[in-house]
């Protein structure tokens, strides 16, 4: 089946004052004329559109609007809406009758209301960090949906965010296994790359242009994408390709405000109704557990688990597929020519006393002079490891924060509650590394899944079935190494896979099955099975091959789409907007992702000019959320504090001395006080010991799984006649070249 063109749609919901909306599905909408310009400026401006209304929150004090398309030619309009929550400070009521003034305000709100906002320019909102805000200087915080590549429903903006004096904004976007209907009834896969990314950019522009036209409040310049999982990868692709113009024939495509495609086929961002230009852009990202890149992340998760000498594969297939990707990303890494300025990463990478050398990162292979860790070393793997020291000393220098655990002595005894008024910092890093604790709320890195960080979901909650990477109490999660052992296994005398817990195999909720074209999508955790979709190998490559040749044909703009979802790709290219700062948290124990991806997009970051912070919480599982005293908030208000001008100067709130023990009353820590030592503030372990840290404490795809079979982000890549496609060149690679090798192996398990 060929998609066929969809003709004009117009939609009588979406026209405003007698305004058609055009919508064009193989033509591209992009190539408008001045009078469509006109057209899709005056669809989206919010003054046109009497059918937004406006609901009162008295317990934030904040007003929600109604969702209304964020571009003119949606394909799936309840995918590509856009809701904006607004502090109530800013707002001195809704206008009903078009005068100009207050008709409906909070003290006399009592049902949703059709309107415009009045805006209060001289309000001002100090919130509990001591940062200030106006309706004219506030933050925007642009959340970033998509779990697990997958189409976001439109919905209202939560008002989380309300009390620090930020807009905060909803958005749809269409996904993997998307559909749409063409002119003919027939049904079509939508929703692939870069379409997910490009709804989340045309909210962004819709936003700007009604800040810009003053139906809305907030600041253009200070624009934050926030997500988490495949929120948290969109989060950051969004930074890394701020106003690429790679993304602009997409954008126009959908009728997109403030990008325009000219009669010589370059685009203009001038706006026709006012004097500004809007760009897609933003000023900063916090993405929790970015999902990406993509491109690398197979041969970087193999790379990652072949560096544990005694991680068990579950097929001999996979252990051998994990070594040759292991090659192929030493090449890859060590091709790149990378280098980092010490300083920047506020690390001494080559332990010479001081972090004044720019580093080149490398890695390299010694069989014997890295036995430990299957060969592989060098200072990319030394950033690597004094990365997970740097973030444990972090962890033990913030215990002061946790003020609900319960500390115990060396007898497995509760303190009583003067002796824990009167610990030090020192003596319960020395009690956490010994395992003498039970954690409270304060110390539990569960995030919201791949939702939303701040709540924006089903009464802000965490998807169901979503893994948190804690056990019961608050431990440690299952399979971490506590040095008790040369094989890493948990003081139960269990193997790690046999202590993985089962709630922890599952992704978005969909148990543990390798995927499957027209099925669920997941990554597999314990599977014997080295493809289920292929009964040979020669079947396998020869689908392989084709996937990768039909993806580099290019879509029908010429693009490889899975080039156009490599954040690497576009930070620091010229034509990218760059970020001023950007903030990725990863679950340092985390499956979903090598945290080597996290790393590389810092390092990129940092070498062009972008304030980069890199934290891999300790113990913290798939999208953790934020312990000890830290905060989204907290972080946007010491940005704002350091790079606007006249803006406070933002700091943590110290803690407060715990003078109640916890009530638990046995200690559910791990001890790994033989396996890291911690003096005068200094963490030590080995790259061994991190790499068993990892895939002990990981419980998701192990390499040979999610390279294979149609693994889950694979679905972003598909087709119109396809929901997936294999897109791993590296991959492909490793399977043309040792095919007589791996072909004796594929798919043997499962036949003894």
């Amino acid at each position: 089946m060929k998609r066929k063109q969809i003709t004009a749609i117009i939609s009588a919901v979406t026209m405003l004052m007698g305004t058609t909306v055009y919508g064009v599905g193989n033509v591209s909408a992009a190539q408008v004329s001045e009078t469509d310009q006109s057209t899709i400026e005056s669809t989206l401006n919010m003054a046109n559109n009497d059918e937004i209304t406006w609901s009162y929150d008295s317990q934030s004090d904040s007003w929600t609007m109604s969702v209304t398309s964020a571009v003119a030619n949606p394909e799936l309009p309840d995918y590509q809406g856009v809701s904006v929550n607004v502090p109530g400070a800013y707002v001195k009521g809704i206008d009903t009758d078009g005068d100009g003034t207050e008709d409906v305000t909070g003290e006399t709100y009592s049902e949703e209301v059709k309107g415009q906002l009045v805006i209060d320019d001289t309000a001002e909102i100090t919130n509990a960090n001591g940062q200030t805000y106006t309706a004219s200087t506030a933050p925007v915080i642009i959340n970033t949906g998509a779990a697990g590549y997958s189409a976001q429903e439109n919905q209202k903006a939560s008002s989380s965010n309300a009390a620090y004096g930020y807009i905060n904004v909803a958005c749809g976007n269409r996904g993997k296994q998307s559909t749409a209907t063409d002119e003919d009834g027939e049904e079509y896969y939508t929703g692939d790359a870069p379409l997910c990314l490009v709804d989340q950019k045309n909210a962004i522009r819709f936003v700007k242009y009604n800040i810009i036209l003053g139906n809305l409040p907030g600041n253009t310049e200070y624009f934050v994408s926030t997500g988490g999982s495949g929120g948290g990868a969109h989060a950051a692709m969004v930074a890394a390709t701020s106003d690429n113009s790679d993304y602009f024939p997409y954008e126009a495509e959908a009728g997109a405000v403030g990008i325009y495609q000219n009669e010589d086929r370059s685009y203009s961002e001038a706006l026709e109704s006012v004097d500004a230009e809007i760009s897609d852009g933003v000023w900063g990202c916090v993405a929790y557990s970015a999902i990406t890149s993509l491109q690398e992340a197979d041969m970087a998760m193999a790379f990652e688990y072949y560096l544990d000498t005694d991680y068990e594969f579950n097929t001999d297939f996979q252990k051998k597929m994990a070594e040759y990707l292991s090659e192929e990303y030493m090449d890859y890494i060590n091709a790149q020519n990378l280098s980092i300025s010490e300083s920047a990463v506020n690390i001494d990478i080559n332990e010479d006393g001081d972090k004044d050398d720019v580093v080149d990162l490398t890695i390299e292979y010694d069989e014997e002079k890295y036995a430990d860790t299957n060969g592989y070393g060098g200072t990319y793997l030394t950033l690597y490891l004094k990365e997970f020291e740097k973030n444990l000393e972090w962890y033990l220098e913030n215990l002061d924060y946790a003020d609900d655990w319960t500390w115990f002595d060396s007898d497995g005894n509760a303190l009583s509650d003067e002796s824990v008024a009167q610990m030090t910092t020192e003596e319960k890093a020395q009690a956490f590394l010994e395992g003498r604790y039970a954690k409270g709320e304060s110390g539990q890195n569960a995030g919201p899944g791949g939702g939303m960080p701040d709540g924006n979901g089903p009464a802000g909650e965490k998807p169901e079935g979503a893994p948190d990477g804690n056990g019961p109490d608050g431990e440690k999660p299952d399979g971490a190494p506590d040095g008790n052992g040369p094989d890493g296994d948990m003081p139960d005398g269990k193997t790690p896979d046999e202590n993985k817990q089962e709630d922890e195999l599952v992704t978005s909720g969909m148990g543990d099955e390798v995927g499957t074209p027209d099925a669920g999508t997941t990554q597999s955790a314990d599977s014997k099975t080295d493809s289920v979709d292929y009964s040979s190998y020669e079947e396998m490559l020869e689908s392989y091959e084709s996937d990768i040749a039909s993806i580099e044909d290019g879509d029908k703009y010429g693009n490889n789409i899975v080039d156009l979802y490599n954040p690497l790709n576009y930070i620091g290219d010229e034509d990218t907007e760059s970020p001023t700062w950007t903030r990725i948290v990863m679950g340092a124990s985390e499956g979903d992702m090598s945290l080597f991806a996290s790393m590389n997009m810092q390092i990129a970051w940092l070498n062009s000019g972008t304030d980069a912070e890199l934290e891999w919480q300790w113990d913290g599982g798939h999208v953790p959320s934020e312990i000890f005293g830290e905060s989204l908030a907290l972080y946007v208000d010491e940005m704002y504090g350091k790079y606007v001008e006249g803006a406070a100067e933002v700091t943590k709130a110290e803690a407060q001395t715990q003078t109640q023990n916890g009530t638990a009353t046995e200690a559910t820590g791990t001890d790994i006080s033989s396996w890291a030592s911690y003096e005068d503030g200094e963490v030590k372990f080995t790259l061994a010991d991190a790499a068993s840290y990892r895939t002990k404490g990981a419980s998701k795809a192990t390499p040979g799984f999610d390279v294979i079979d149609y693994g889950q982000e694979t679905y972003e890549f598909g087709s119109t006649t396809q929901d997936a496609r294999h897109f791993d060149k590296y991959v492909l690679k490793v399977l043309q070249e040792e095919k007589e090798t791996l072909e004796e192996l594929f798919n043997s398990a499962q036949e003894q």
